[in-house]
């Protein structure tokens, strides 16, 4: 299993998430920031459980986010 944690607010909305991991990532039409899909807002951390088959692309995502504001967790 892997968590995937994402501080919303401060997404400066570059995209690289959503390029990188597309099935995982969308961009806001509302407020120009990336959305983790299926995620539960904890205190301003976005939170999602999601399969080993996800892993690679999202820590892609992670290493390319400019204001680091992505971890990958394994379990």
């Amino acid at each position: 299993m892997v968590t995937i944690i994402q501080q919303r607010n401060k997404c400066i909305g570059c995209n690289y998430c959503v390029e990188l991991a597309p099935e995982r990532w969308r961009m806001s039409k509302k407020d120009g920031k990336s959305v983790l899909l299926g995620a539960v807002d904890k205190k301003g951390f976005w939170n999602v459980k999601v399969n080993e088959d996800e892993l690679e692309a999202n820590k892609r995502a992670a290493e390319a986010c400019p204001v680091n504001i992505i971890q990958v967790r394994e379990h």
